[in-house]
Formats: structure tokens, C-alpha cells, sequence
């Protein structure tokens, strides 16, 4: 059955930052998955908003937002100074964590994380740092390595998912995972390099976070 999903446009604000985002809700909900993009993409990057969706179908609320101010943004389109700023990234993506937890319409929701290339650093860091509200991480074509000093306070139970002609970050990702102490599964997509855009690699990619995070951002029975 088909769900009602309603998106809206929405501003999160923090202590030292406000920032724009989507919040799509599907009408039967059961949990929450935040998303964190890879450098120089914004909340519009077209391969998470595909992710997004597949999720909204399976009853995730989702939120893509930008981890940069407009101001950083231009300044980052011309020297690449923000993007790999992972303490930044991952202090934005704690803050929004928050901003979500205290939200009339998804406080009580399990929280998820999906982050890509940099943003999957940055995941795991706010992970770490909130393990009472982050439940599942998902990284696609991650840099868990940039995460480095987090990645053993990490609780949440952890996919990373790599494209198989992905080689360096494929290898980044092994060496990584060995660094968890969370529960962690490393998913290969065959022949897929690493922005997926391989015929059915992105699809596959969705699938196999959908399947995670369904299984993992489960609202505790009352």
C-alpha cells in the first residue's frame, strides 16, 4: 500500500547555526533517518533524495539538510575549505540530531543516520557523541576512516556499503570497520564504482538501508 508522504521545508536551528532542510513524513511512520552528504553536495543531491524515497515508502521520515550555511557555501565552491572540516560536519549533524529529538511531530521516533563519502565520517562521530538517540548508521561510499578517534565509542549497529570497483575506499572501509565495537556489516555492491551509478547499483544501495534501518529504528514496545 502506497503511503501518504507529507514534505515541507524546514529551518533547523541550533546554538551556532541555522541551517535549511527537507523533512519528508510518511503517514505511518516509525522512525527517523538524517541524512549526511559527501563534500561539495547539498540536501538536493539527486542519489540520496533517491534514497529518501525508498525509505518514505517503508515508513521512515526523512530529513536532508545543509550541513554548510549559505556564507560557507560560496566560500567552499571556491576553496574546497569547509567540505573536509569533519569536526564541523559532525557538530552540525549533532545539533540536528538534537533539533529533531525535541520536535513535536518526531519526538519519540528512533533515529537513524545515512551518510555519503565525508558525511558518513561525520555520522559516525554524532553517533558517538549521541548514543542514546542514534540507533542505525548507514554509510554509502563512506570515509569512516576520517572518523578515526570515534569509531570505537561507536553503539549504533553500523552498514557500510561500498561499491566493489570502489578500491581505496573500499580498503578504507575495511581497515575501519575493525575499529568498531558496534555491531557492523560491510555490503559490497558488485561492480559498482563510487557514486553507484551503475545500472541497479542505487537501487541496491536503498534496499539494503532500507532493510537496516527498518530493522533497527524500531519504537521500543509499550
Amino acid at each position: 500500500m502506497t503511503q501518504a508522504i507529507c514534505s515541507q521545508e524546514i529551518e533547523i536551528q541550533a546554538k551556532n547555526f541555522s541551517l535549511p532542510g527537507t523533512l519528508a513524513l510518511p503517514e505511518r511512520v516509525h522512525g527517523l533517518v538524517l541524512f549526511a552528504h559527501g563534500s561539495g553536495s547539498s540536501r538536493f543531491s539527486p542519489r540520496n533524495r533517491f534514497v529518501a524515497q525508498v525509505l518514505n515508502e517503508r515508513g521512515l521520515a526523512t530529513l536532508l539538510f545543509d550541513l554548510l550555511t549559505a556564507e560557507e557555501s560560496l566560500i567552499d565552491e571556491q576553496t574546497a575549505e569547509f567540505r573536509f572540516d569533519i569536526e564541523l560536519l559532525a557538530e552540525r549533524l549533532t545539533g540536528a540530531v538534537d533539533w529533531a529529538s525535541v520536535q513535536p511531530e518526531l519526538k519519540g521516533l528512533p533515529i537513524g543516520l545515512f551518510g555519503a563519502s565525508t558525511g558518513a565520517a561525520a555520522a559516525l562521530i554524532a553517533a558517538a557523541r549521541r548514543p542514546e538517540s542514534v540507533k542505525a548508521v548507514v554509510s554509502r561510499g563512506g570515509r569512516p576512516d576520517l572518523a578515526e578517534e570515534a569509531l570505537s565509542h561507536v553503539k549504533a549497529p553500523t552498514l557500510l556499503i561500498v561499491g566493489g570497483q570502489d578500491f581505496v575506499v573500499l580498503e578504507l572501509n575495511r581497515k575501519a570497520a575493525q575499529k568498531l565495537n558496534a555491531f557492523w556489516r560491510l555490503e559490497i555492491v558488485p561492480g559498482a564504482t563510487h557514486l553507484f551509478e551503475e545500472p541497479g547499483a542505487l537501487e541496491r544501495v536503498a534496499q539494503l538501508a532500507a532493510e537496516w534501518l527498518e530493522r533497527y529504528l524500531q519504537r521500543p514496545a509499550v
